[in-house]
């Protein structure tokens, strides 16, 4: 499959061939199930497949644009929305959606948010009010997405790696990680952080930067940075890293201790 995928992203030509095709639509298919996904961590390491987000670009360039209607909604949009949320045992509250070729796992809840396609969703993850997961965005599991929250979408290019938030990390009110950021196991992000691939993470301790990678249980918020320019120094944003999530919490009740002991507003 991989290599007829990546052979027919090189030569759109080959998509007229009627057995392609169906190599794409079941590469979506899989993807819907949860039985293949964009990227996954090897060794430690998280690799992204590009030969699945290249099914992914092929099955746009193949879906018509058609009328979706959904008791009162009617939708216009190439993609179907996903069903059977009932027998995947994943709770969808009106009017949550999830685009086909997304994965939620069993025990995960989506609330009047939205998962587009491509992304992964994990068991016992909150997806909370007006929250989004971007295309092909890795969500791990026992996940908080807080109301409003912005998971960027990462679909070309396909070697690109997705914004990724690993397992038992909480993500506060309004925040937006985009451009194939990575926060790793169990950190905290307050309200309102803005995290892109060029975005300053800055150790409020040691004065250390970093940039598109929050570290393990790591307790970030927003801040901002001097900068000079002709008309005279102004605060740019950052993010601060204020401390370190303990390890030995509780994980059911450690994100409103961590919140309490660094007054974080969520």
């Amino acid at each position: 499959m991989q290599e007829i995928i990546s052979s027919a992203f090189q030569d759109r030509a080959r998509l007229r061939d009627a057995a392609v095709r169906r190599v794409v639509e079941e590469t979506v298919a899989l993807l819907d199930r949860g039985e293949i996904r964009v990227a996954e961590k090897i060794d430690g390491a998280w690799r992204v497949n590009a030969w699945v987000k290249e099914a992914i670009l092929l099955y746009f360039s193949m879906a018509e644009m058609r009328v979706i209607e959904l008791g009162p909604f009617e939708f216009f949009d190439k993609i179907p929305l996903k069903k059977n949320f009932g027998a995947a045992g994943v709770r969808v509250v009106p009017p949550g959606t999830a685009r086909y070729g997304a994965f939620l796992e069993r025990g995960s809840v989506l609330m009047p948010g939205y998962v587009n396609i491509g992304a992964r969703v994990g068991e016992g993850t909150m997806v909370d009010t007006w929250a989004t997961v971007g295309s092909c965005a890795q969500v791990g599991r026992g996940v908080h997405l807080s109301g409003g929250v912005g998971i960027g979408g990462v679909l070309e290019p396909p070697s690109a790696s997705p914004v990724i938030i690993e397992d038992g990390c909480f993500v506060g009110s309004r925040s937006i990680v985009v451009e194939g950021v990575v926060v790793e196991e169990e950190a905290v992000l307050g309200a309102n952080v803005v995290l892109t691939a060029s975005t300053p993470i800055v150790d409020a301790h040691t004065g250390e930067i970093t940039k598109g990678r929050v570290s393990a249980r790591s307790v970030i918020i927003p801040g901002t940075m001097p900068k000079e320019y002709p008309a005279g120094t102004f605060g740019v944003p950052c993010a601060l890293r204020i401390g370190e999530r303990k390890a030995s919490t509780d994980k059911k009740t450690s994100l409103n201790n961590v919140l309490r002991e660094f007054a974080l507003a969520v």
